[in-house]
């Protein structure tokens, strides 16, 4: 009797361990990674090729102001009598090294001068100041590196803009004389100047080799160092920084370049 119920207990349990073995352990994976779960956002912009790769660019800019003023009247001016007149030229050359990226490289030479024969500043009626024989002459170098970067407006590519990364390293030279024979005095300058700015733009193809260019300034940092002598005698220094994060209407460029 005891060896029955033994062997009912023994083959009780071996039935159990067979159970457990056959059955299998679920463990859900999740399949979906957690890259799979991000949704792709495309946000079709076609890209059109506006400027090719290893294309040569050349262009030149020329401006030419004069004036003259006789018994001339503006605000707290009176009597102005003289003439004026500035002339700068910038000629260009760049490289596309990628499709609508393209780099290079801008030389310019300024000129102003200014002959002021008599003027009057009057303040009030009890206080004015007069100016006469008032000559002054300045001429600049300036070397320029460039980066630009080409876009198409639509699928055209006649009309496109682009974005101007400009590196300017700058000096000259002014002289400035007042009065005549012993009321002469005059100032000699020396100047070096340094900027780094952004100069947005736009081209218009007029055939598929020349085409206007304009360009505007609209930030940028800039540092000047002037060195001044004052009849031959006096020394002095003066030192400028400045940040510009607006539309610099001054900085318009007008010209034509040519993409070979």
């Amino acid at each position: 009797m005891i060896r029955t119920k033994l062997l009912i207990i023994l083959v009780s349990l071996g039935f159990m361990s067979v159970t457990m073995a056959q059955t299998p352990v679920v463990h859900q994976v999740d399949s979906v990674t957690p890259t799979e779960r991000l949704v792709e956002f495309e946000r079709d912009i076609e890209s059109v090729v506006f400027i090719p790769k290893g294309q040569w660019i050349t262009g030149l800019s020329v401006s030419y102001t004069q004036s003259d003023q006789k018994n001339y009247q503006f605000l707290i001016f009176e009597n102005i009598s003289g003439d004026t007149y500035s002339f700068k030229i910038s000629p260009m050359l760049m490289y596309a090294v990628a499709p609508d990226l393209a780099v290079g490289g801008r030389f310019a030479y300024a000129r102003n001068l200014t002959k002021l024969e008599d003027a009057d500043i009057v303040l009030d009626s009890e206080t004015n100041y007069e100016v006469d024989h008032l000559y002054r002459l300045a001429h600049n170098f300036y070397a320029t590196a460039m980066m630009r970067n080409y876009f198409s407006l639509g699928k055209s590519k006649r009309f496109g803009f682009f974005n101007e990364l400009q590196l300017q390293l700058g000096g000259g030279q002014a002289k400035l004389t007042t009065g005549l024979g012993n009321d002469l005095t005059g100032n000699y300058e020396t100047n070096f100047s340094m900027d780094l700015g952004l100069a947005p733009g736009m081209c218009v193809f007029l055939n598929n080799y020349s085409a206007l260019e304009v360009n505007i300034g609209v930030l940028g940092f800039s540092f000047t160092t002037t060195k001044t002598i004052k009849d031959q005698i006096y020394v002095s220094k003066r030192n400028s920084k400045s940040a510009n994060f607006r539309i610099n209407l001054f900085s318009i460029q007008f010209g034509v370049a040519f993409y070979l």
